[in-house]
């Protein structure tokens, strides 16, 4: 699979782009500030909907215009006839718009994974000397790759969390407890509200069960390749491992006798939000989830 054409409407620094491509290596050419990374990121972002270099979509948009595109033309192979329309409308603050083959797609996320790329940037030195929330979206990134729905995942449960923690904020700082009988109109707004909370516990618990699931299935697939790639570089060392540390015993998930490991994690994160419940309320923030 390779694009073909790439074409460009006031994306980053480029107001109209129109570059046909062949198969084979391409190599950009040109002096520092002229565009060149933001044609790699143009391929990227139509794949993945991600930036290895933002997280925000408005630096993706030349300034002074309210909209992006990004077309490409993507062959299939070299012997294969094959040929995609990828077409991506980038909204800052609204819903993006995807186009597959001039069709509308329902939600724009449905064009994730249809053509498959690997971006390598001096900014990944970060997944190993930088902070582990870099080493989580590297993580992520790759779950995404090769099971595209997991993007619907991973922006639920942002969602989610995003909600509960407005909601723990507004919590904090409130009396808890009060007898039933002598029940005020703020001490029933507690009630009300931690009911709410169990109900965002729920959503929460799910999802982050199966974004834990795929994280580690991803990282058990991943280790042999870290322990190779390390042992070529320093053969004298001891091998090269990788673990997981989540916010919940692991091993005990293990342990449980639920049908999946999915229902494991999502027990383990519902448990450890119940048994945190006083120490997030005082805090105003989820302590909890599929990250320590």
């Amino acid at each position: 699979m390779y694009v073909d054409h790439l074409q460009l409407t006031d994306f980053r620094s480029y107001a109209s782009v129109d570059l046909p491509l062949e198969a084979g290596v391409t190599t950009f050419v040109g002096a520092n500030g002229q565009g060149k990374t933001n044609l790699v990121e143009a391929v990227e972002y139509l794949s993945t909907m991600s930036s290895h270099r933002v997280a925000a979509e408005l630096p993706l948009v030349r300034s002074g215009t309210a909209r992006a595109i990004v077309r490409a033309g993507v062959r299939a192979g070299l012997d294969d006839p094959r040929r995609l329309t990828l077409e991506l409308e980038i909204n800052p603050g609204k819903a993006n718009r995807a186009r597959l083959n001039r069709s509308p797609l329902r939600q724009a996320r449905e064009i994730i994974g249809v053509l498959r790329t690997v971006v390598f940037s001096p900014v990944d030195i970060a997944i190993v000397k930088g902070d582990p929330s870099e080493r989580r979206r590297f993580l992520d990134d790759l779950l995404v790759t090769r099971w595209p729905r997991m993007a619907g995942v991973r922006a639920d449960y942002d969602r989610v969390l995003r909600q509960r923690n407005t909601l723990l904020k507004s919590l904090s700082g409130r009396p808890r407890g009060g007898s039933p009988a002598g029940a005020t109109p703020r001490s029933r707004s507690m009630e009300s509200a931690e009911a709410t909370l169990d109900v965002w516990d729920t959503h929460l618990a799910r999802a982050g069960g199966e974004l834990l699931e795929a994280r580690l299935t991803t990282l058990a697939d991943l280790t042999p390749h870290v322990s190779k790639a390390y042992a070529d570089i320093a053969p004298t060392n001891n091998d090269a491992t990788a673990e997981y540390r989540a916010s919940v015993d692991l091993d005990a998930t293990r342990e449980q006798e639920q049908p999946t490991a999915r229902a494991n994690l999502s027990a383990a994160l519902a448990a450890g939000m119940v048994e945190r419940r006083s120490e997030e309320i005082q805090r105003g923030v989820s302590l909890v989830g599929p990250a320590p």
